[in-house]
């Protein structure tokens, strides 16, 4: 009965992990193609002179969260 509780919890537990290193790649892989986006936008848009945006820590937080939405704040 021992051995069957703990293949159970064993099967389990490689279970949850799995789905946690699953969504946590979803989420950075989310927040590299946002963040990426945001500084190809910085990018054009201050090489035409359009707008001057510094890159500040804040503000490629603000940008790899928000995406196209961040840059336009």
């Amino acid at each position: 009965m021992k051995v069957l509780e703990l293949l159970i919890f064993l099967i389990l537990l490689i279970a949850v992990g799995y789905m946690i290193l699953k969504l946590t790649l979803a989420v950075l892989k989310w927040l590299a193609v946002n963040a990426i986006t945001g500084l190809l936008l910085i990018g054009i848009l201050n090489f035409l002179g359009i707008t001057h945006i510094q890159l500040t820590p804040i503000n490629f937080l603000i940008i790899a969260v928000g995406g196209v939405l961040g840059f336009s704040f």
